[in-house]
Order: C-alpha cells, then sequence, then structure tokens
C-alpha cells in the first residue's frame, strides 16, 4: 500500500462507497482471479490434450509476455482516452480472449487466445487503482485498502473457482470468466461516470529512461529473478502433485488466501518494524529456502502441498513492500515507474513456465525448483547489491490531489 502524496479526509463508513467503486472493485476481483485460475486445470488440459508439461506451461508464459509488454503502453492509451474507456477496453478483450480459450481445439490456440487475454488484463488492471481512487468516498489510503482487498480476494478465489469449474470441464473455467467478466462490463459501463483523459501524456520511451535510475534498476532486476521462482511454484507444482483439479484449487486457494492476509496486514507491521528492504531480503531469502525443501522432497505430496501454502506468506509480504519501494526508486512518475518495473518483471514470470516444465521433463522432477531457488537467491543477491540505493527515497511529491490520484494508476501493475 503506498503512502500517497495527497490525502482526503475519511468520511462515513469504509464500505460506504458509490456504486462506481463496487463495479470496479468486484472487475478487480475477477482479473486477478485469471493468475491463478489455470493452475487446477494444467494437467487436465495436459491429459486431455496430449500436451507436455512445458508445452500447458505457456499458458502462463504467453499471457506474462504480453502483460510485460502491454504494461509499457497502458499509461500512453489511458493518457490518451482516459481511464473508464481503458477498463471497458480490457475488460472486453478478456471476455473475448476467455470464451475463445475455452473453445479452442488444441494447446497452441489456448495459448494464442491467453496472450490476448494478458493484454486485456495490463489495460484494465493498470488502470483499475486510480479509477477506485479518484471515485471512492474517504481517505486515499482507504481506497487503496479497497483495491488491495479486492486483488486479495481474487488471487485466493481463482484457484477455487478454477478447481471447482474444472472438476466439470477444463472448458469451464475459462467460460466462468467470461461470464463474470461480462457482469463486470456492464456495472463498470453503466455505474462508473466518464472519466476524461488526465495528466500528462506518456511516451513509449520513458519508461526505458526511468530505469537509468539504480534504485528501480534494482527493485526491477530483483523482481524478474523472484519472479522465476514465483511462476516456476504456479505452473510446475501441479504436475508433481498429480492431484484433481479439485484437491489442487483447494491448495492453491490457501496459497492465495496466506497471501492476502499477509500482503494487507502482515507486510506493512514488518516495514514498520524492520525496515522495507530488510524485510524483502527476509522474505526472499525463506521463499528460496522453502522452493529448495521443495526441490529436496518433491516426491512427497505433503511436502509438496506445505511448501505451496508456506510460500503465499512469503509471496504476500514481498509482494506488498516491493510495489511500494517501486515507487519511491527514481524520480518519476508512478505510471512511468511501473511500467518500467512491470516490463522487466514480468519477464521472469514469462521465462520461468517453460524454463521449469523442460527441465522437468528432460532433468528431473526435482530440477524446477531447484531453478527456482536459484534465481530467488539470485534476488536476494541483488537486491543486497543494490540497497544503498534504496535508502531514504520517497515516492516523487504531487502538485495537486487530481494528480497524485492519476499517478497512482500504476501502484500494483
Amino acid at each position: 500500500m503506498t503512502s500517497p502524496s495527497t490525502t482526503r479526509e475519511p468520511t462515513g463508513s469504509f464500505f460506504d462507497q458509490p456504486r462506481a467503486v463496487w463495479a470496479v472493485a468486484f472487475a478487480c476481483v475477477i482479473a486477478f482471479m485469471g493468475i491463478g485460475l489455470v493452475d487446477p486445470i494444467l494437467k487436465p488440459i495436459a491429459d486431455q490434450l496430449d500436451a507436455t508439461p512445458s508445452q500447458v506451461s505457456l499458458l502462463f508464459t504467453s499471457y506474462m509476455a504480453v502483460m510485460g509488454v502491454a504494461m509499457l503502453v497502458t499509461g500512453v492509451v489511458s493518457s490518451r482516452i482516459g481511464a473508464k474507456k481503458t477498463l471497458l477496453a480490457g475488460l472486453a478483450l478478456i471476455i473475448v480472449f476467455s470464451a475463445l480459450a475455452g473453445s479452442s481445439g488444441t494447446i497452441g490456440q489456448i495459448v494464442g487466445f491467453r496472450a490476448g487475454w494478458g493484454l486485456g488484463n495490463a489495460l484494465f488492471i493498470a488502470t483499475a487503482l486510480s479509477t477506485i481512487v479518484m471515485s471512492a468516498r474517504g481517505s486515499t489510503a482507504r481506497a487503496i485498502i479497497l483495491f488491495e482487498a479486492a486483488l486479495g480476494l481474487g488471487i485466493a478465489a481463482g484457484p477455487l473457482v478454477g478447481g471447482e469449474l474444472g472438476s466439470l470441464s477444463w472448458r469451464a473455467p475459462f467460460y466462468g470468466v467470461a461470464v463474470l467478466m461480462t457482469i463486470a462490463l456492464l456495472a463498470t459501463a453503466f455505474l462508473l461516470p466518464r472519466t476524461p483523459a488526465v495528466g500528462r501524456r506518456t511516451s513509449l520511451a520513458d519508461p526505458f529512461r526511468a530505469l537509468r535510475y539504480p534504485g528501480l534498476l534494482t527493485v526491477a532486476l530483483t523482481a524478474l529473478f523472484y519472479n522465476v521462482g514465483f511462476f516456476t511454484l504456479l505452473a510446475f507444482t501441479p504436475f508433481p502433485l498429480d492431484m484433481t483439479a479439485h484437491q489442487v484449487g483447494l491448495i492453491f486457494f490457501g496459497w492465495g488466501l496466506l497471501l492476502a492476509i499477509t500482503s494487507v496486514w502482515v507486510a506493512p507491521l514488518l516495514q514498520r518494524a524492520i525496515g522495507s528492504v530488510p524485510t524483502m531480503l527476509a522474505s526472499l531469502s525463506l521463499f528460496a529456502l522453502d522452493l529448495a525443501a521443495m526441490a529436496i522432497w518433491t516426491d512427497e505430496k505433503a511436502v509438496l502441498v506445505v511448501g505451496v501454502v508456506v510460500a503465499g506468506a512469503f509471496l504476500g509480504i514481498n509482494n506488498t513492500v516491493i510495489t511500494e519501494s517501486v515507487m519511491g526508486a527514481a524520480p518519476v512518475e508512478r505510471p512511468v515507474a511501473s511500467a518500467a518495473y512491470s516490463f522487466v518483471r514480468f519477464s521472469g514470470g514469462a521465462v520461468a513456465p517453460y524454463a521449469a516444465g523442460k527441465l522437468g521433463e528432460n532433468v528431473s522432477i526435482h530440477a524446477p525448483f531447484w531453478m527456482g531457488a536459484v534465481a530467488v537467491a539470485v534476488a536476494v543477491l541483488v537486491l543486497a547489491a543494490g540497497a544503498r540505493h534504496l535508502q531514504g527515497v520517497h515516492a516523487p511529491a504531487a502538485h495537486s490531489e487530481d494528480e497524485a490520484e492519476a499517478e497512482l494508476v500504476g501502484d500494483i501493475s
């Protein structure tokens, strides 16, 4: 949760919000469900479409690769057409491509349609926070908490919904997202007022210029290696678990629930107690050890189950703190910093699933987890080496409330 430059006085109950805010928050829950939705159905897709783990893992690779590249242009788009049109465009793309993925007959088609889904998600997620902040009653901090609650609920619910619908058919989760997103699109279209373009028009070159600042580059590279471990856990673990879609969904629901709890409540406590960099170093080190344990005892399903669920705590803490660190790591607008960071870190999320699948097929079932553990250990070393660039940094000051709110567009992307 980023400390905004300006705040509004709280008014009324936390839940006393305009219908437009709840419409966007609901859409956020569904959008974030897409991250873990496919976990429970990876093995059923592989079995029914005669695909290898590395081929099925491309569902993550195409999704994350396109999201990373698209993050470079979301600011360009929203600064020209406004937040509402950007949100609706993103929702429409998710609806179309999730429905097409459910109708696919080959693994290649699903992978391609997941790429289109990633584009829609990038447009939506990068714009949703600023929309909630501009529309919500009360303080800006309260609006951000509402957004993070929607994020956590979506991440936790994704595997559960995927497992329940996936027990009927691997196609059902894709159709389910299309239906829910259609409801979200209609609610957003009718309940959210028109939002004109605001702020400075950004260019495609701005994020690359931002990476010249050592602090932002340190955080981005840390996230790149950390995401190798993150998406190895997500994309490969269902294969050695070898359980039903329902069972895998329940396991990753526990993972997502712990992630949500620690990201909203535990991470801020640790930040205040020991500081941002020590918190990230501790959570990343524990995550690397967790992956190493899963690498050693890959044949023990109980170890894998505990490893997945416990990882949620480390990931939740790190996700919150590293996102906040990005916002103050360079003297640039928040959307620009976020676009640069997201482009670099999603590279790790794109490469890891396919590499993990290949290692599992050609080396051993233990190798993907060793790859993840080593990558996260490298993230620890990168962060430790660049920690001096992150001491005492603060988010850039805004000149007005409208500007501050507009800059929040990329805080979670």
